[in-house]
């Protein structure tokens, strides 16, 4: 029984690294891509940028920008000897991950609100709703915090790590499916029939997922376990 808890730690642990080490290489990625944004003009490198939209511009790339300060810390609150030795720290990581991702949500749906998608109307719905799911977790997750009640405040924060991960699991999803259809169904203006599930697919059933495991958890009586 030992050796099966020490095996499942440890497939927890690498888990934890392996995905510490994905984001740390797309939020490299990111944070370059949003300071280049803010100080030069990439109208012809990106769509995302605006020409002389500097309300726009600063969004975007702000939310960039913070999005990647968010993923690279998201994955030190799965670690509990961080929560249980250093708990000042797992707070003070916390609200820096709480007030990245309200900073995040509101930067996208604010150019969302301005420009739009490049895909159009059901692009915008998907990434608003993804959006408006980030904002809505981050302050539950701080609300419960503050108020002390840390079971469901753990459920939020586990929500939150989800969404704040779904940039980096898009991408993955595109690398993945080109490398296995060489990119069927999808074309540069996003709109196939690929992209369209995808404006859905990096949010959603992550958080199914999560919501089932939840309720079994809830179900067992016992709290999340966390390396």
């Amino acid at each position: 029984m030992q050796l099966r808890q020490r095996l499942a730690t440890m497939v927890r642990y690498l888990g934890v690294v392996v995905l510490g080490t994905a984001a740390l290489g797309f939020a490299a990625y990111s944070l370059r891509f949003g300071l280049r944004g803010l100080g030069i003009d990439l109208s012809e490198v990106t769509y995302i940028y605006t020409p002389g939209g500097t309300f726009a511009n600063l969004a975007i790339f702000g939310h960039m920008i913070l999005g990647a300060a968010a993923m690279v810390l998201v994955p030190f609150q799965l670690i509990a000897r961080i929560r249980q030795r250093h708990p000042w720290l797992h707070r003070m990581i916390g609200r820096v991950i709480v007030l990245a991702s309200i900073t995040v949500a509101v930067g996208g749906l604010i150019y969302i609100a301005l420009r739009g998608t490049i895909a159009g109307p059901l692009m915008d719905f998907g990434f608003a709703l993804y959006g408006a799911l980030m904002l809505g977790c981050a302050v539950q997750a701080l609300r419960l915090a503050r108020a002390g009640d840390f079971d469901r405040h753990s459920a939020w924060a586990l929500r939150l790590f989800v969404l704040v991960m779904g940039s980096l699991i898009f991408r993955l999803h595109y690398a993945l499916w080109f490398s296995l259809t060489d990119g069927l169904g999808s074309n540069a203006q996003l709109t196939g029939p690929f992209d369209q599930v995808q404006y859905f697919a990096f949010y959603i059933p992550y958080l199914a997922a999560l919501e089932l495991w939840l309720r079994r958890r809830n179900s067992d009586g016992r709290r999340a376990s966390l390396p």
